[in-house]
């Protein structure tokens, strides 16, 4: 018989499984693989024995569907995917805490390519999932802003779906008929760097008038009322990865590079992150509620969020989110 007050704790999943894309917009997920930093603050708050299983999937479509399936609990992901679950599921769908909100960039290695004014039919633009993915979403309010209000879907037929590390690779090879590519870090800069011609088309702080939270964490209502502890966790190891890549930026990139295997250089990577708005790693959702906006103006969403707390469980309600 089950003594009053145990019956939550018998429900507590004692296998959480986590899921995440390539990337540094991921480096805080990396640390609490590492340094076991859930399962750390899980038994803090007296849920001991927790283990975590990371996976990882090259977009954030693919991390959708195994959530609605049940094979993921829990999603580090773009806002676009957590706005549109949270939508289709009614409010079955909610973040916790964002991770990070770095810089995306559209970047180009055609010469003719300048301006997304200059895009023609036949220009193809590599996006993590089409026509829901951050990428392409803020690819939408760039266009809105380019051609008028009404062009907001001009260039999604432009949009191909590829993996960050799949289009690195298209954008590497000249022969490749993708020869613009919406990266996140490190492609970014493994790009500039590394293919001929590259150059930055647009960035997602020039759109979005400001940083724009491009990781966070997030579940299903089902298993946070399930599982509070286990969100409360969650956060508190969250703030504590991001507290260790400000203090200790090098240890920071060296776990990236032992969990994921990127062999980009330790200086390179150092270098990469100071620069602009590459150190915004915050709790609080940056930049959502102009995207929901957009979604909503457009048909994808059918709900328009009052505040991003419709969208957040209460663990993350005290932030001064936007």
């Amino acid at each position: 018989m089950l003594l009053p007050g145990s019956q939550a704790a018998a429900q507590q999943k004692a296998e959480i499984t986590l899921s995440r894309q390539p990337g540094i917009f991921y480096m805080p997920s990396h640390i609490m693989e590492k340094h076991k930093l859930i399962e750390k603050h899980a038994a803090s708050l007296g849920v001991p024995g927790v283990t975590t299983k990371w996976i990882s999937l090259s977009g954030g479509g693919a991390q959708t569907d195994a959530l609605l399936a049940g094979s993921v609990d829990i999603l580090n992901t773009g806002t676009g995917n957590l706005l549109l679950l949270w939508d289709r599921t009614r409010g079955g769908v909610k973040g916790i805490v964002a991770t990070s909100a770095q810089p995306m960039t559209l970047i180009s290695r055609d010469p003719n390519i300048k301006s997304i004014k200059d895009f023609g039919p036949n220009d193809k633009v590599a996006v993590p999932t089409v026509k829901v993915s951050t990428q392409a979403i803020v690819l939408q309010i760039a266009a809105a802003e380019a051609f008028g209000a009404d062009q907001w879907s001009k260039l999604d037929p432009n949009t191909v779906q590829l993996g960050h590390p799949d289009a690195y690779v298209a954008m590497t090879n000249a022969q490749h008929e993708v020869r613009n590519h919406f990266a996140i870090p490190p492609f970014t800069f493994l790009e500039l760097k590394n293919v001929p011609g590259a150059h930055v088309v647009l960035s997602s702080p020039d759109v979005m008038g400001g940083p724009l939270s491009q990781a966070q964490f997030f579940t299903t209502t089902k298993f946070a009322d399930a599982n509070p502890k286990m969100v409360q966790a969650v956060r508190d190891a969250t703030k504590e990865a991001q507290d260790l890549i400000r203090s200790d930026t090098k240890l920071a990139v060296e776990i990236y590079k032992e969990i994921t295997g990127d062999k980009t250089s330790v200086e390179d990577l150092l270098a990469w992150l100071k620069e602009p708005g590459m150190m915004e790693w915050n709790l609080q959702p940056q930049g959502t509620m102009k995207f929901a906006a957009h979604l909503f103006k457009v048909g994808t969403l059918k709900t328009m969020p009052k505040a991003f707390t419709d969208y957040y469980l209460p663990v993350a309600h005290d932030l001064k989110g936007n």
